[in-house]
């Protein structure tokens, strides 16, 4: 029977977009947008071309980044999304891991307090371990210990915008919000060497539950007890649920996050899942009930937007009435 229909002439293919073009010039897909032959995207520090309708990609091994904001909400080193809430000191990461003779050069401690009635924690202090030199950042400024112990390792801070940054010659960078984000960046010769948690940067998903013990773990709560620093401190044993305490809030969180899930995000969705970043969003917007609730929010969508910066999709979605920042101040 016939069909009617387009087909391509002998010798052309079809270029996804309704027409024919020679082999040459066969166009790429990534992640679902065509791409012209020549056309090239940056995916984390490599840059891939089109040739031919194939990706080739430089080969560099890039930074590893390790997210913690909100109200406990954590990305690891291989990507693995988790909430956590304890209100203790615990280790966001370290070199010191496995035998106890071995040596490491840095450690990541992050505070965490109630922030919020119902019991959720944000990260409001964070101490770095460098060497013999012990920094805190807290209440918007940092300041530096000297220890009589450990090797001596050279950093350097400076101020980029709304952000700290600490970069240490060990190749550990940390750049923090002032508030409750921190973000922290490890050289490729960390890879399968820390542990803490925020994983331990081996490229795999599913062993990043690591207890302090070596053990791996299913249940982020017992993960995420294994690395408290003092054993003073309880073990969270339910996951909080603010929005169930604070019915309430639910809907003006729900309304204020769709914005994750909205046009304004668009061309970032098929890059970045939003689903996490809009449940961690309305779950940070419930919390926050004691002042600073606008912070929480904003805080909860400026992590979904840096991921998408990362994917290459910029999204401009701060305006004078969400989330401003006055830009001439911070210049």
């Amino acid at each position: 029977e016939c069909v009617s229909g387009c087909v391509c002439p002998e010798g052309l293919f079809d270029d996804g977009r309704g027409g024919c073009v020679e082999e040459k010039d066969c166009p790429c897909v990534h992640n679902k947008q065509w791409y012209s032959s020549g056309q090239k995207i940056k995916v984390d520090c490599n840059t891939c071309t089109c040739q031919k309708g194939v990706w080739s990609c430089t080969e560099y091994t890039c930074y590893g980044t390790c997210m913690i904001y909100g109200s406990g909400h954590y990305i690891t080193f291989d990507g693995k999304f988790y909430d956590f809430d304890g209100s203790c000191e615990y280790v966001a990461t370290q070199d010191f891991c496995g035998d106890k003779e071995s040596s490491g050069s840095f450690s990541v401690i992050t505070e965490n307090v109630p922030c919020g009635t119902t019991g959720v924690t944000c990260s409001k202090a964070i101490k770095i371990f460098l060497g013999k030199t012990e920094l805190k950042l807290e209440n918007k400024d940092y300041k530096e210990i000297q220890r009589d112990v450990g090797d001596d390792v050279r950093y350097g801070n400076r101020t980029v915008g709304l952000y700290l940054v600490i970069e240490a010659s060990n190749g550990m960078m940390l750049i923090w919000d002032k508030k409750t984000t921190v973000f922290i960046k490890l050289t490729p010769d960390y890879k399968g060497k820390v542990c803490g948690l925020c994983g331990n940067f081996d490229d795999k998903l599913s062993n990043d539950f690591t207890t302090r013990s070596g053990l791996q773990e299913t249940n982020a709560l017992m993960f995420g007890n294994s690395w408290k620093q003092s054993s003073m401190c309880p073990d969270v044993t339910h996951e909080i649920k603010p929005c169930d305490k604070k019915p309430h809030r639910r809907s003006w969180a729900e309304k204020e996050c769709s914005i994750i899930r909205s046009e304004v995000f668009e061309i970032c969705h098929s890059k970045v899942d939003p689903k996490p970043f809009y449940e961690a969003c309305v779950h940070d917007a419930c919390s926050c009930d004691s002042g600073g609730d606008c912070e929480c929010f904003c805080s909860a969508v400026a992590a979904y937007a840096q991921e998408c910066t990362k994917a290459e999709a910029c999204v401009f979605w701060r305006t004078p009435d969400i989330c401003p920042i006055f830009c001439d101040y911070y210049n």
